[in-house]
């Protein structure tokens, strides 16, 4: 039985995951800019405790998603923006003391990747790229089996490809990355930037249902979104040729609005490589994806290591 946290940026999630990637309990709290780090731990321990005791059942290991950078190999987060309390601390090393288990830790996108991979849509592919679009855009990489690092076993950061250099300015520091264009708040912008005295495309998903109910604005940006999304998901199948891309994350609860498109720019992009043969699904895992990921960070990295009962002779 695997704890399993999610630490966003709003919530802070856990999770009891079995072996399976069934979720059998779950509670979760209110984070902000002001939550301390210590706190933070505190609640995560006592969440974990309660929610064992009142199943009955021994945490046998932690696994932790997280959006922000962080250090997979020493357990570190690193410049949280949206929790800089919690810069520089290491959950990994504080959850093993009080719990007196192996606690691995790696950014969310990448738990999503190897949860589709593992127990989801994605299962039995050995090549698969896992995106999530919603407030940003985020992915992970699976290659022949394995999460695929860089160098110092640094995340890619697939939302940050420049599909536009004289696009919208990005946190990053460049222009017209693929977040900035197709983002969630990418999308509302360039709504509300056609029709500035209008309130009714604030958010993504105001947008959505107004495309569905035939609203020509609305229409006009699923149409944008769709090929933005399609640009950025191009240059992956040229790039990597997987044997699958699965989308997830709150933008591809609308999906049927996005990929008509979407496939449409990838045939106009994918000339050279065989873009067919790349299945395209959405995540399966539903709304505990990012905890069953966050159990599925501890199966990859510790998993290995634990052996079967033996069997007594008759």
């Amino acid at each position: 039985m695997i704890g399993a946290v999610d630490i966003g940026g709003t919530k802070l999630a856990v999770g009891l995951v079995d072996e399976h990637g069934g979720v059998l309990a779950k509670s979760e709290t209110v984070t902000g800019s002001d939550s301390s780090y210590s706190a933070g731990i505190q609640n995560i321990a006592g969440m974990l405790r309660e929610m064992a005791q009142n199943a009955r059942v021994e945490i046998t290991g932690i696994g932790i998603g997280s959006t922000g950078p962080v250090d997979p190999r020493s357990g570190e987060f690193g410049e949280v923006d949206f929790l800089p309390y919690w810069r520089r601390q290491n959950p990994v090393q504080d959850l093993a003391k009080l719990f007196a288990v192996k606690v691995a830790l790696e950014n969310d996108a990448d738990a999503g990747a190897l949860a589709e991979a593992a127990w989801g849509a994605g299962k039995g592919k050995s090549r698969l790229i896992y995106i999530t679009v919603g407030t940003g855009i985020g992915g992970g990489i699976i290659l022949d089996g394995q999460l695929y690092r860089g160098v110092d076993g640094a995340h890619p950061e697939l939302g940050h490809q420049v599909i536009d250099p004289s696009g919208p300015p990005c946190s990053c520091g460049f222009r017209g990355c693929w977040e900035s264009l197709a983002a969630g708040p990418a999308m509302a912008a360039w709504a509300q930037s056609q029709s500035p005295a209008n309130d009714s495309y604030r958010t993504a998903e105001q947008i959505c249902q107004l495309a569905r109910e035939g609203d020509e604005l609305a229409r006009r940006a699923v149409e944008r979104e769709a090929h933005y999304l399609g640009l950025g998901l191009a240059n992956l199948i040229n790039l990597f040729t997987p044997d699958m891309i699965v989308l997830g994350g709150s933008i591809m609860k609308s999906a049927p609005l996005f990929l008509e498109g979407i496939r449409k720019t990838i045939c106009r992009g994918c000339r050279f490589v065989p873009s067919e043969k790349t299945e395209l699904v959405l995540a399966s895992l539903g709304e505990d994806a990012n905890l069953i990921g966050a159990a599925r960070v501890w199966h990859h990295r510790f998993g290995h290591e634990v052996q079967p009962a033996l069997k007594c002779a008759d």
